[in-house]
C-alpha cells in the first residue's frame, strides 16, 4: 500500500467519525433543547421526555435547523409562550457547544 493510499483511508475515516460525531451532537443538543422548550411550556416528567424525544425525529437531524427552529417557536407559542425564531437559535447554538463538550468528555 502507497503513502498516498494509507493518507487517503486515513482521511476517510475522519471524515466517518467527523460525521458519527457531527450526528451524535445535534441529537443531543435537539434533546437538550426539547429539555429546554418543555420547560418552557410547564411540560414535566414523562410528558417532558416525550416532547424532547420529537425532535430526534430524522427530520429534525439534518443540515438545515430551520424547520427545528420553527417547530419549537410555533409549540411554545401554542403554549401563550413568545420567542422569536433568533432566540431560539442562539439557543440552540449555545446547546450545540454544549452538546459537543460533553460528548467529548465521554459523557
Amino acid at each position: 500500500m502507497t503513502t498516498f493510499d494509507q493518507r487517503e483511508e486515513a482521511f476517510e475515516a475522519k471524515f466517518a467519525h467527523d460525521e458519527e460525531l457531527r450526528f451524535l451532537a445535534i441529537a443531543r443538543r435537539n434533546k437538550l433543547l426539547g429539555a429546554w422548550a418543555a420547560g418552557l411550556q410547564d411540560l414535566r416528567g414523562d410528558e417532558a421526555k416525550a416532547y424532547a424525544l420529537t425532535l430526534i425525529e430524522p427530520e429534525f437531524l439534518g443540515r438545515d435547523d430551520q424547520r427545528l427552529i420553527l417547530k419549537i417557536v410555533a409549540d411554545l407559542k401554542a403554549k401563550g409562550v413568545e420567542r422569536t425564531p433568533q432566540e431560539v437559535a442562539v439557543k440552540s447554538q449555545a446547546l450545540l457547544g454544549q452538546a459537543v463538550a460533553e460528548i467529548e468528555a465521554g459523557r
